[in-house]
């Protein structure tokens, strides 16, 4: 067992609002720069939707992450003979189209234009050339179904899903959407440090955050190309390549990342958990409909004595074994399986999950309410405006079985909550369905708790990151190792 600590976030899709008030504090503290105007580390989407860049679920088109070949894991969009020639051009790797061309007005021409009879106006200009452009898309072009059917039924996710069930999502009478916040997952098996030739990205040890070494990176993009997300971008005018760092001068210092200390909605939570890193390999070249339990199972309870003997071990410090108690992370993933792993089927093993958000029924009505069956308390999963199916693709590896119950046990402890304060479903029907959504009355106010009634110290759990001992290691001649990525030398990358 090698146990290994990781910063891990859950998103609660049923609480955001789609205020992108998360994306401008992350614009405002990382990607204000010359270059990276196009960048959104953190950006919003809603879904059925395209997204940012246009079409990045696509992997038929970017050939982003890992597939099993011969029994082995194998990027997609790179290896040893495909680099050099990559670097020219890389077919896999978004254009400026894809995102869109940033762009400011000339207001100045507000107050040079010469004298003349029509009002001078601001026209629109490339941030990059400094041309008049022609505005014709942006980072969320088709915010809230803006643009549909032309964007949203391009969805990847709407694959398998009944002609009926795709009009269901767009039909005005049955319009329904939600949104999925997004930024680096933090992977455990990233394939953009895998990519790199330079060794340029990293995963760093003692939290598992990955980041992009500025002086080692040499501008190849594989990085950009084999990351499934598409959450590494390029810099036109450094060279470099740039990405979600996880604010971690702000956790080394207690605080939580700026995209979520400013989250209206409140549907973040951050927190360590312990995972087994001898695993990773095993795990990930598992089939599509067992990934995301085993994805689950590389985590570790850090309650267990022998997990807790190995960590010390390995020398993880007893305040990050605190932490990982305490971590809302490990409750909403392994304790009440309720968080799942976006695209799993990537094998980079996400360590960002999210709970997937309940939406109105399609069915039977009496007096303006949902008709009640008693005989199946969760009909109305299945007749959802989000069709499980969607969901599936993008949170289950097009495995419904696994979202079905985060659902089920979602609509339960609402249906507890409903029996303890407005009194409108028997105690008896309450506790009946919690049974059949393997869920207690404990865990139910837990959950409830957590959700809706959490403080700030309960979203984030911050563990101590011990700076000073990652110095002394990075200043011993002994751990000073040079690494590159899992296609040019043996392991996954660097791990200090």
């Amino acid at each position: 067992m090698n146990v290994r600590s990781q910063i891990s976030m859950v998103f609660h899709l049923d609480k955001c609002i789609g205020c992108h008030t998360c994306s401008v504090a992350c614009k405002n503290v990382w990607t204000d720069r010359k270059g990276a105007e196009y960048m959104w580390w953190n950006n919003v989407e809603t879904k059925p939707g395209t997204g940012y860049p246009t079409l990045w679920e696509d992997q038929e088109e970017y050939q982003g992450g890992w597939e099993v070949s011969d029994g082995k894991l194998r990027l997609k969009s790179t290896s040893k003979k495909k680099i050099v020639f990559n670097i020219f051009h890389n077919p896999h790797m978004p254009s400026i189209d894809d995102y869109y061309e940033p762009w400011t007005y000339n207001y100045e021409h507000l107050f040079d234009a010469p004298a003349g009879d029509d009002q001078p106006v601001a026209r629109p200009i490339s941030q990059i050339t400094g041309e008049l452009v022609q505005i014709e898309s942006g980072p969320n072009w088709d915010d809230d179904l803006g643009g549909s059917p032309v964007y949203a039924a391009n969805d990847p996710n709407l694959e398998g899903l009944s002609e009926e069930q795709r009009e269901q999502l767009s039909s005005v009478e049955r319009l329904v959407y939600f949104y999925l916040p997004r930024i680096c997952n933090h992977c455990l098996n990233p394939s953009c440090v895998a990519s790199c030739p330079s060794g340029a990205l990293y995963k760093r040890g003692q939290d598992g955050i990955v980041l992009v070494d500025q002086n080692r990176c040499r501008a190849w993009r594989s990085c950009i190309a084999a990351c499934p997300y598409k959450k590494v971008y390029y810099n036109w005018f450094a060279g470099k390549a740039e990405k979600c760092i996880l604010c971690y001068p702000r956790l080394e210092t207690g605080q939580a990342p700026a995209c979520f200390h400013s989250c209206v909605g409140r549907i973040r939570y951050l927190g360590v958990l312990l995972y087994d890193a001898s695993r990773i390999e095993e795990v990930a070249l598992k089939k599509d409909s067992e990934l995301v339990e085993a994805h689950r199972s590389l985590i570790l309870d850090p309650h267990d004595p022998e997990v807790i003997a190995a960590a010390r071990a390995a020398g993880i410090d007893e305040g990050v074994l605190e932490s990982a108690r305490k971590s809302p992370v490990f409750k909403f993933v392994k304790e009440w399986k309720m968080a799942l792993p976006p695209h799993i089927e990537y094998r980079t093993m996400p360590m960002l999950f999210y709970v997937p958000p309940l939406s109105p029924v399609i069915s039977s009505r009496v007096n303006g309410l949902v008709d009640f069956d008693s005989t199946d308390f969760f009909h109305d999963i299945d007749e959802s405006r989000v069709p499980v199916r969607f969901l599936a693709n993008l949170l289950g590896a097009g495995e419904e079985r696994e979202v079905r119950y985060a659902l089920r046990k979602q609509k339960a402890v609402r249906w507890w909550r409903r029996a303890q304060t407005a009194g409108d479903v028997s105690q008896e029907t309450a506790l009946r369905m919690l049974e059949e959504a393997d869920c207690t009355p404990e865990q139910a106010e837990a959950i409830y708790q957590l959700t809706s009634l959490c403080t700030f110290e309960d979203r984030f759990v911050i563990p101590p990151m011990h700076r000073e001992q990652v110095i002394e290691q990075r200043q011993s001649p002994r751990q000073a190792q040079s690494s590159a990525g899992f296609g040019f030398t043996t392991g996954t990358g660097r791990s200090i």
